[in-house]
């Protein structure tokens, strides 16, 4: 298996991990869809993407309506997308990615962070070539090939396709299919599943570490006191970070 299986693994139990922090990431994102490509999702391939994720995360369906609804409002201000890079003690590289309406608060709220927590926020470009940025997609596992699902998608760019399981909420293990793919491969991707029927459970993008460093345990808590106070904040809607994570 590649390095984003590793990363998946890793990372599945600790992401979406407060349902509350999870319907407010995705409003933002429903927001910044709905500005960009309209209200109506069969129009709006972003906004697809986004319901599926919301659904995925058991967002009741009448939230993620007036969530539409409060997003088509011109008096609804929009959200800006704002990546931050800096590092943690013990050397270890952090991305941030953001969704604000007061860039002036978020810069000086995730400066406070860094500040705080020994860490130093560094300049636009500092750290991110150390990630490759990627995209993402859950799909029904049913009656999937997945050797014949990788030759029909290798023309896309995609990199790696394996098998996932995850519960529902009754404890019943679903099988998916992970597929994963350079960041500009997402809307030829969707296209393709789409088209093909294939059922897409959740989609998204992520930035995976091209190398990671194993800590201590007590170095790791250093860094752990960092991401803790990131992930807090509201703007704030995915952190990175090159520290080797365990399994367990």
């Amino acid at each position: 298996m590649g390095r984003a299986f590793e990363f998946r693994k890793a990372r599945k139990m600790k992401r979406w991990a407060a349902m509350s922090k999870a319907f407010t990431r995705i409003g933002k994102d429903i927001v910044m869809a709905v500005k960009e490509g309209g209200p109506d999702p069969d129009t709006n391939a972003r906004l697809r993407a986004v319901i599926q994720n919301a659904k995925s995360v058991n967002m009741p369906k009448d939230n993620i309506e007036r969530a539409i609804k409060r997003a088509s409002d011109k008096s609804q201000g929009d959200y800006k997308e704002v990546l931050f890079e800096g590092y943690a003690p013990h050397g270890i590289a952090i991305l941030v990615e953001t969704a604000t309406d007061n860039n002036t608060r978020t810069v000086a709220n995730i400066r406070s962070y860094f500040n705080k927590c020994d860490g130093s926020l560094g300049t636009s470009g500092s750290v991110s070539f150390m990630f490759d940025h990627t995209c993402n997609f859950k799909v029904k596992g049913e009656n999937l090939d997945l050797e014949e699902l990788e030759l029909e998608l290798i023309d896309f760019g995609v990199e790696e396709i394996f098998e996932d399981t995850d519960e529902d909420e009754d404890g019943n293990e679903i099988n998916s299919v992970m597929i994963y793919a350079p960041f500009e491969s997402f809307g030829k991707i969707q296209a393709y599943l789409e088209e093909n029927n294939i059922e897409i459970l959740s989609s998204g993008f992520e930035r995976i570490p091209q190398v990671t460093k194993k800590l201590t345990t007590e170095q790791a808590e250093d860094v752990e006191k960092l991401l803790e106070k990131i992930e807090e904040d509201d703007d704030v809607q995915n952190v990175y970070h090159t520290m080797e994570e365990t399994t367990d």
